[in-house]
């Protein structure tokens, strides 16, 4: 089978490569932009927008117009007007938001393709040169792209790659269905229980102290550059935390079970504020915020992302059933209640009598509905 994974390092750059990588950052956002207004000046009119293929031909024209563009390799600027282009048709298909503007000093990256060299801890990037990189791990496989990111004025290098192995077969026969709450991160139905880190709300206070210290700097001075770079340093160690522990978590749960039932929960729904319009204001506003902070918090999509990934590594199997109900049922005689759940810990069936902890209920809900699908088909779709 055929995976891909990539390999992120960081770069040694001098003070002259680091300029060079902030300049080309600066014209692939500058391309993104000026396209981006474009494009929703020909919407604004009622025409259609333009495609990759009929914006790239301008790149030339405009390389004459800002001499500096054809200083940079017409790789990321092209790279940078494809993501743009699949940014809009997503946006058309309603599956994500309408691209937006691209500021200064966020998100300071662009894209290779192809014409990278490797020489062990050396990199080449075409009309850069040659930049050393903090070689932590062997890179296997074939290298398909490279993307180039600034974090904390720090630069990095990603390197994806393809490499072909052979079918796995999962070691582990067991199957599990797995309950991802905010009070307990995970609940799985063989009783195994994971803590949450919950490191944004262990941060905030810290968070929000730089920030109303950013909040006295006139903008884009030295002093509001340097307390920009010590808000990002906190929200770099909070992606840190999660990430990490998210990896530990999915590769344990991944190496341990062969087949595992998640909820296909719509995190983005969830997390959804609540304080409604003027003309009809939402209720229970701050009670919702912190519900969707804590929400967010969790990471439930990357560790479904993640656990999927690994697992077709492995050749484990991931299924995701209809998470309607699930807490609120009997996972001994089916019988559904909504006073089933006395609270948010406790579930008791009005029906037989069955007590047990409300989380590890519903994980073993999970699991049989998981195990349904995998016998039947998902229902819902079959319906549909």
């Amino acid at each position: 089978m055929t995976i891909h994974r990539a390999y992120k390092f960081k770069l040694r750059t001098t003070d002259r490569q680091a300029e060079q990588l902030s300049r080309f950052a600066g014209c692939c956002r500058l391309i993104w932009n000026k396209v981006l207004n474009i494009q929703k000046e020909r919407l604004n009119r009622g025409e259609r927008v333009l495609r990759y293929g009929q914006v790239s031909a301008e790149l030339p024209k405009w390389k004459q117009e800002q001499p500096f563009l054809a200083e940079v390799h017409s790789q990321p600027l092209q790279q940078s007007l494809m993501d743009l282009d699949r940014a809009l048709q997503d946006a058309f298909s309603k599956t994500k938001g309408f691209p937006k503007f691209k500021k200064k000093f966020r998100h300071d990256s662009f894209r290779y393709p192809q014409g990278i060299k490797l020489d062990g801890d050396k990199i080449y990037l075409p009309k850069i040169g040659w930049f050393e990189f903090r070689k932590s791990r062997e890179i296997e496989g074939t290298i398909k792209n490279v993307t180039v990111s600034k974090t904390i004025n720090k630069w990095y290098v990603s390197i994806q790659v393809e490499l072909e192995v052979p079918e796995p077969v999962h070691s582990s026969k067991t199957e599990v269905g797995i309950d991802l709450g905010v009070v307990r991160f995970a609940t799985i139905s063989d009783g195994t229980v994971i803590e949450p880190i919950n490191i944004f709300r262990k941060l905030e206070p810290k968070l929000a102290k730089e920030q109303r210290k950013l909040a006295r700097k006139i903008k884009y001075s030295n002093k509001w550059k340097k307390q920009k770079a010590k808000i990002q340093k906190v929200h770099h160690k909070i992606a840190n935390v999660r990430g990490d522990f998210l990896h530990k978590t999915t590769t344990e749960i991944a190496n341990n079970h062969g087949t595992i039932a998640l909820e296909d929960l719509k995190v983005k729904n969830m997390s959804r504020s609540a304080k409604g319009t003027i003309d009809e204001p939402g209720t229970n506003v701050a009670a919702k915020s912190g519900l969707n902070k804590s929400i967010t918090d969790q990471g439930w999509y990357e560790f479904r992302r993640q656990i999927t990934y690994k697992q077709q590594w492995l050749g484990g199997k991931v299924v995701l059933v209809n998470p309607i109900n699930s807490s609120r049922t009997c996972s001994r005689c089916n019988h559904y209640a909504a006073e089933n759940r006395q609270s948010q810990a406790f579930f008791e069936c009005q029906s037989c009598g069955y007590c047990e902890n409300a989380d590890l209920n519903a994980a073993k809900n999970i699991l049989a509905a998981g195990q349904a699908v995998l016998a039947y088909g998902d229902i819902r779709q079959d319906a549909a």
